[in-house]
């Protein structure tokens, strides 16, 4: 993909290298034109190295001057997105794309799709949909582009619903987030869904784990948020990792006190969104915790590799309450309250004694009330897109 983007025949670090620093030199001389947010900054640098002179953008800055961050007119923009995500937290981001912010991200999803989507094959999109140019449809996009049928299942839908689909529209391929997906297996069976690609939210070793032993094959996870584009790394056939889109984003990552870390060392993820045309971010703080994996893929790929990516959450990690609870094979969905720091937990099982698995796994201290009954058909998912929230 890189390659037929930048017109070249070969991907070496020093080309990536190349590429990036005259990205970013292109993303700073348009701050300086425009006067936009970062027009303080150097028109130039001499290295990627220099790089790490520059201050982080943090989410307070998004989220306050996310309106002076735009680099073009406001008649370019073709859509905008301000919602929150799982695990997200403090004031609402609005992150703006044109038309060429969106097709490079279907372009991204493409690439990560043509691994295992096939001319042909039917694949149920659980995703958000939301008009013109949202991420389901971007999805959509992308799949038709490769001559196969993308199933608009979208979020929100009982599972009664789901499981008319999955017998009716007989899809082979699954789109969406992982604990939704399990959710959907664990009551409705995989019928004949094949393969999945996991995205839109963390995916625990626990939730892979139990969804590759339904599936009997590997998940092919894909990390991105919506400051890069909705796309920005992907998993390849080796399953070793997932590759970032590097003409697109330079990824650093680092320590609790800002300082860049080495390769193969655990920190916070930092992103620079220079192939970003509306509002490119300069060491925006993503607040996702993971590390860049060191050496090469045994694909042969020389592009940096993310880790397993969760969230840095002040309200406690999503990612350890699903490692622990989703360890209990009967339990479809749950979703969690903090109200004065204590847990009120609401979750679906397959059998009438709940809470008694929940209490098992959980220390009880910590827990305010729970609602756990036997789930139905009519039920709706407990997790549409956020899984912990405080009152």
């Amino acid at each position: 993909m890189i390659c037929k983007q930048e017109c070249i025949t070969e991907i070496t670090r020093d080309e990536i290298h190349r590429i990036q620093l005259e990205k970013l030199n292109i993303v700073l001389k348009r701050e300086k034109e425009r006067e936009g947010f970062y027009r303080d900054l150097p028109e130039r640098l001499e290295s990627l190295t220099d790089l790490r002179s520059l201050p982080f953008t943090t989410e307070t800055d998004l989220a306050r001057d996310g309106g002076r961050m735009l680099l073009c007119s406001q008649g370019k923009i073709q859509k905008v997105i301000s919602e929150q995500t799982s695990g997200t937290t403090g004031a609402g981001k609005r992150v703006f794309y044109t038309e060429g912010d969106c097709e490079h991200t279907i372009e991204l999803f493409m690439a990560g799709l043509g691994e295992f989507i096939y001319p042909g094959s039917i694949t149920m999109v659980a995703m958000p949909f939301s008009g013109s140019f949202g991420l389901g449809e971007l999805i959509a996009e992308a799949i038709r582009r490769l001559g196969a049928k993308p199933l608009s299942t979208g979020t929100g839908r009982t599972y009664g619903e789901l499981n008319r689909i999955l017998e009716e529209e007989q899809p082979d391929t699954y789109v969406g987030m992982p604990t939704a997906l399990l959710s959907m297996l664990r009551m409705c069976g995989k019928g004949s869904i094949k393969r999945a690609l996991v995205s839109g939210d963390a995916c625990p070793q626990t939730v892979m784990k139990a969804i590759e032993e339904i599936l009997e094959t590997r998940l092919w996870p894909h990390y991105g948020s919506r400051e890069m584009g909705l796309g920005g790394a992907i998993c390849c056939t080796a399953h070793d990792g997932m590759h970032m889109r590097e003409n697109h984003c330079i990824t650093e990552i680092i320590d609790e006190n800002g300082n860049v870390l080495p390769d193969g060392e655990w920190g916070e993820l930092v992103i620079t969104t220079i192939g970003m045309e509306a509002q490119p971010l300069i060491r925006y703080r993503t607040g996702d915790w993971t590390r860049i994996i060191p050496g090469r893929c045994l694909c042969g790929s020389e592009t940096k590799r993310l880790d397993f990516v969760k969230r840095m959450d002040p309200l406690g990690s999503i990612r350890e309450m699903d490692e622990l609870l989703f360890e209990i094979p009967e339990l479809i969905d749950y979703c969690v309250k903090i109200v004065d720091g204590k847990k009120k937990i609401t979750a679906l099982f397959t059998s009438d004694n709940g809470e008694e698995r929940i209490r098992s796994v959980l220390e009880e201290k910590d827990i305010r009330s729970w609602n756990c009954r036997k789930v139905k058909w009519e039920d709706l998912a407990l997790y549409p897109g956020k899984r912990v929230t405080r009152q």
